[in-house]
């Protein structure tokens, strides 16, 4: 049962309709038919779209890993006041909506921007700074989840044998460290390769991805040929990183238990270390993190009368041709977002329980990582296939005379396929870090499976639970890829109201995008928030 749900909600809505809209691209009058591939590819459009997503994608995963591993250093093996809200601050860009990151980031460097003077507005900067921003939070804490857990006895005999504080690091500290950075490298790159709003709404056609293209080719050209080769080729790429990634995280969880949470030592600037990582973490927050927020709430204020709180007032009535105001929007979202969260959460808690065990027969091992491996595919398979493959297959979903296609159903469960991986990615690691002979000694003591499930397993998971819960809430609440071809007219969501009001001309509407672009935002931090609480201590890298 545990594994017989989770695998039909995959099958039901994530292969079949993936594999139906790749299928209509290759299946020509009843045959199939790869000569696709070659027509695409001989397009230079193609290879120079390939060449920017796999461009975008090295440059933004080298940023945040420059930027992040000294962040992870300061926030998890550093003690210092304010420490948690600083931890819960540089996690809001990860969750914020992919829509309101390239809102923020384009109000920045626009004519009249607090940067418009700098002329990076639409270029290939811009864009890399975006996916820095909303990455940076994945090398924090997968990176300092492992560095607080490090036992540091290795580093002080090197320090004992007079080795200075950075040949320290990078002969014990970093190799130590190496399976969670190359987890964190992977899962940056995968999400850049696949980043969707933040693409489309600061590099438009000029700079598109593969991401972006699949959805021209599919909603502007109807080339749904070209958008199966496409997602096919972004599919060689998701299994790659996904790969590497889980072979990463494998040797890190491996290796966590080896030591408990360590005391995080208070900052001393008048060390090398310290000082450096204060630096570039002061500038990365600061310059990085705060100043599009900041300056989208201060943009958000501006009005064509002067400052004042118009722009907010204006979402409480439809813009333009609008069916729903902005509020209206936003509760549509909220609603949304919870029905996809229950979702995820009962999925994704059987998947991260399944995979969890750790059978002894090599067989079951092997069937077990390919479970865990399947339920990561939908972070990086395009949103817009599937938003689209649920379009062309949810007209009579296992035969039923149903048409889903016409419900609001369609959207929840989209954005729960989205979420599902969060959810087991946050759960799975504190799981598996259950010692299995308590398990044992519940059910020799008499305990039924079911209470030892209870009273082991739901007891030690309950705080992740929570923070998978947050996670999945605030990801769902966001999601605009598949939701932008899901969401009916009269119940759009409010990522897709953001983006309509983008499209459209006028001061008005520019400002009230911005204003829903921070009313979304200040929803997804408040999630945050409480979220950080629910942590852990010493899993910090459940991504």
């Amino acid at each position: 049962m545990a594994v017989a749900v989770p695998v039909l909600f995959l099958t039901v809505f994530f292969v079949w309709p993936v594999a139906e809209i790749v299928g209509r691209g290759f299946v020509l009058d009843g045959r199939l038919d790869l000569s696709g591939f070659g027509e695409v590819f001989a397009r230079p459009r193609t290879w120079r779209v390939v060449g920017q997503t796999l461009a975008q994608a090295t440059v933004g995963t080298l940023g945040a890993l420059v930027l992040g591993l000294p962040g992870a250093y300061l926030l998890h093996r550093c003690r210092f006041r304010g420490r948690g809200a600083l931890r819960a601050f540089v996690t809001v860009p990860f969750v914020l909506p992919t829509v309101v990151v390239g809102v923020a980031f384009r109000s920045l460097l626009v004519d009249g921007g607090l940067l418009g003077g700098l002329g990076l507005d639409g270029t290939f900067t811009a864009i890399v700074l975006a996916l820095v921003f909303f990455n940076y939070a994945v090398v924090v804490r997968t990176v300092g989840g492992m560095w607080e857990r490090l036992d540091p006895r290795a580093e002080q005999a090197a320090r004992a044998l007079g080795a200075s504080q950075w040949r320290v690091l990078r002969t014990v500290t970093l190799p130590a460290l190496g399976p969670a950075i190359a987890s964190a490298a992977s899962l940056v790159f995968l999400f850049c390769a696949t980043a969707f709003g933040t693409v489309l709404v600061l590099g438009g056609r000029r700079f598109g991805t593969v991401e972006t293209e699949i959805w021209i080719q599919t909603t502007q050209f109807l080339d749904l040929r070209a958008a199966a080769v496409l997602s096919v080729v972004q599919l060689v790429v998701v299994v790659g990183a996904l790969a590497v990634a889980g072979r990463a995280r494998a040797r890190t969880e491996r290796a966590l238990p080896l030591g408990g949470p360590e005391a995080a030592h208070p900052v001393r600037l008048r060390d090398p270390l310290d000082a450096v990582a204060v630096a570039v973490t002061a500038v990365t927050v600061l310059g990085l993190l705060a100043a599009p927020l900041v300056n989208l709430v201060v943009r958000s204020l501006r009005t064509p009368d002067g400052w004042g709180l118009g722009n907010y007032a204006a979402l409480a009535v439809p813009q333009d041709t609008l069916a729903v105001s902005a509020w209206q929007a936003a509760g549509t979202s909220v609603r949304t977002a919870v029905d996809a969260t229950l979702l995820a959460l009962l999925v994704g808690g059987l998947v991260a329980l399944v995979v969890s065990r750790r059978p002894r027969r090599n067989s079951a091992r092997r069937a077990v990582a390919g479970l865990d491996a399947l339920f990561m595919l939908p972070l990086g398979v395009s949103a817009v296939t599937v938003g689209f493959g649920f379009l062309v297959s949810m007209d009579a979903p296992l035969g039923l005379p149903i048409d889903l296609r016409t419900s609001g159903v369609l959207v929840a469960v989209a954005q729960a396929v989205v979420a599902v991986p969060l959810v087991v990615r946050t759960v799975l690691p504190v799981l598996r870090a259950i010692e299995p002979r308590q398990r044992e000694v519940a059910a020799t003591l008499g305990a039924a499976p079911g209470r030892v499930l209870r009273t082991v397993d739901l007891a030690v998971a309950l705080r992740a639970l929570g923070l998978a819960l947050g996670f999945a809430f605030a990801a769902s609440l966001g999601e605009f890829g598949a939701t932008s071809f899901l969401a009916r007219p009269q119940d759009p969501t409010l990522p897709v109201v953001i983006f309509r009001l983008l499209g459209r001309p006028g001061a008005e509407n520019y400002g009230a995008a911005l204003a829903a672009s921070v009313l979304l935002a200040a929803l997804t931090a408040a999630v945050v928030a409480v979220c950080e609480r629910l942590r852990r201590p010493g899993i910090g890298g459940a991504w």
